[in-house]
Formats: C-alpha cells, structure tokens, sequence
C-alpha cells in the first residue's frame, strides 16, 4: 500500500511552485537538493542581491548545486533585491535625475531610481537583459525587485504615483526588455512593504505576475483566522485580494516566511532562535491562499543550514512540503 507522501506525489500537486528563498551561504552549509526533493518540493531559489549571487555562480560549489537539483528534479530561481545592482550607483555624479528625489526635494543615491527618467530606465533595462543571461532560471520566471522596502522619487513627475504604482511602471518596461530575448518569460511585481497597496494607475503589462509577501505578518494566527483579521491580518488579506483583483491568479506567488530563521533572528536581537513552526497556522495559512486560488508558494528559509541544524535540528522542512503536497481545493 503506497504510503500517503507517494500518493500526494502521484496525483499533481494544486501548489505548483512549492518553494524555498535561500542564500549562498545556506547552500553551502546543508545539502539542499536532497533535502528539497525528500520534503516533496518543485523550486529553491536564490537571494539576496544580484552581486551575491552573480559571484557565486562562479564557483564549483555553485555547479555542484545545479547540477544536483537537475539531478533531483528541482527547478532553479533567483528572487533578488536587485535595483542598486541594475542601476549603478556611481552614476549619480553623472546625472542625479537619474536617481529618486526625497520628500526633501533632494536628488540622492542611496537606493532606487527615477522612473520617470528615460535614461535610469534604459540602464536598468540594459542591465537587466545581462543579468537574465548570466543568472537564467530553469522556470523562466524572473524575480528582479527594488531595494528592499525603500521608498520611489518624489519629484514633480512621479509624486503622484504611488510606489506601487511606480515599481509597476519600471516592471512593464523590464518585462519588454526580458521578452525581447526571452518572449515566454515572465517577471514578478512584489507586493512588501511599501507596495503592499495595489498600483492603482499603472495596469500591469503581459508577463507580469503578482509575487505577494506579508513580512509583517503574526505566526501565532493564519492570515484567516477571524480573531486575528479584526487588526492587522485583516488588512493583509485585504492587501492580497485586492492585489490579485488587478494581477489575476495566472502565476501569482505568495513568498511567506513560515523558515525564515533571519526574520526570527532578527526578532529575538539578533541571536539565532529556533524557528516558532505552527503547524496548525501554516495549514489554515494554505486553506487561505489555495481558495483564493494561489497555485505558487513559496517561503524564505534563510539560515536554515548546517549552523542551524548543529543548534536545533532537523527544520521542519519535510511538514513544510507535505502540507503543500497534501492540499486540494476539495
């Protein structure tokens, strides 16, 4: 009698990207590939920014990796916060109006861009159609971020687009660029932080997906449960459907952080903590998201590698992928 892990596997899984968000540090510590294909999953991909990644494609550990998950049938992505990288930052001496203004009115280059420069978003775009080339995922779907929860320009021409707005504008014209070279892939847009708001004058462009990421979010209730969508949750949710109102389901992905030891870690003042896995959360969290009808999930597991096994064990990763095999919209 075939056990109740083979069974999910014969059968094909509603969650069709069931995932993990890595960096190359963690690949390097624990035997990912293997672990990945025993907990059921499709996908591992890398993070955080291009630079990291781009030297670590460099080295044999890297092809030892690939190669591996070719072996085990996993598929290879790059989800990156990647706009510092795409437009370099030396060239604000060049030509600020390249660079976002702040709500002081002052043209700086700590992150970002301007979108409504022409010649920022051909950087980017330029740039961007190398970096596909040299970090091509197995899927085809593309991951390319602005700077990790900063703010767009300011200035008199974009002011009046909100940040979601304003990543959805530089998205459209990247999707353009990457499907130029590549005219099945697609290009996600991330719903975090201060684009957690849907675009609301900005339609999104063919081959642009909605990624959705509730960082804030709490782990000891599902982001369903009705006691916790009185407060916060309930805007989360809110955020979700509204986001999935302009994007549509067609490849959206929730990237949630059920492993992510560096969220926790962060939490607990940086000291390393075992992660606070809530079984009960995490299925309840799959009901919400598999009947809204997001077919893609995938979670960061940052620092879960051979340091965090040394200190607490085996992650829960394997509850992780049967939970996602297991689900069905019965």
């Amino acid at each position: 009698m075939a056990s109740d892990a083979s069974s999910a596997r014969e059968r094909t899984p509603f969650f069709m990207t069931r995932g993990v968000v890595i960096q190359p540090v963690d690949i390097r510590t624990w035997n990912w590939p293997e672990k990945a294909k025993a907990a059921g999953l499709s996908t591992i991909a890398t993070h955080p920014h291009p630079k990291n990644v781009l030297e670590f494609v460099k080295t044999d550990e890297w092809r030892a990796f690939f190669e591996a998950c070719g072996r085990a049938g996993i598929a290879v992505e790059h989800e990156l916060h990647a706009m510092s990288d795409l437009l370099p930052r030396d060239l604000f001496e060049k030509d600020p109006s390249m660079f976002p203004m702040n709500a002081k009115g002052e043209r700086i280059a700590d992150y970002n861009l301007c979108v409504h420069s022409k010649s920022a978003v051909d950087a980017v775009c330029e740039n961007l159609v190398a970096l596909v080339e040299a970090l091509p995922p197995t899927t085809g779907r593309h991951f390319y971020w602005i700077d990790d929860g900063k703010p767009m320009c300011r200035c008199r021409k974009c002011r009046g687009l909100s940040d979601s707005d304003q990543a959805l504008l530089l998205e459209n014209h990247m999707v353009r660029a990457i499907r130029r070279a590549r005219p099945r892939d697609t290009l996600a847009h991330l719903s975090y932080h201060n684009t957690l708001s849907p675009p609301k004058q900005v339609k999104p462009e063919p081959g642009v997906f909605l990624e959705w990421a509730p960082i804030s979010r709490r782990f000891d209730a599902s982001i369903g449960q009705r006691e916790a969508r009185k407060g916060h949750h309930g805007q989360l949710l809110d955020s979700l459907t509204a986001n999935l109102e302009v994007f549509g389901r067609q490849g959206a992905q929730v990237l949630e952080y059920w492993l992510d030891e560096s969220l926790f870690y962060r939490a607990n003042r940086r000291r390393p903590i075992k992660i606070p896995w809530n079984r009960r959360v995490f299925l309840d969290d799959l009901d919400v998201y598999g009947k809204l009808g997001v077919r893609h999930v995938t979670t960061f597991a940052v620092y879960v590698n051979g340091d965090y096994v040394k200190r607490f064990g085996e992650p829960p990763l394997n509850e992780y992928g049967q939970g996602l095999l297991d689900w069905s919209p019965s």
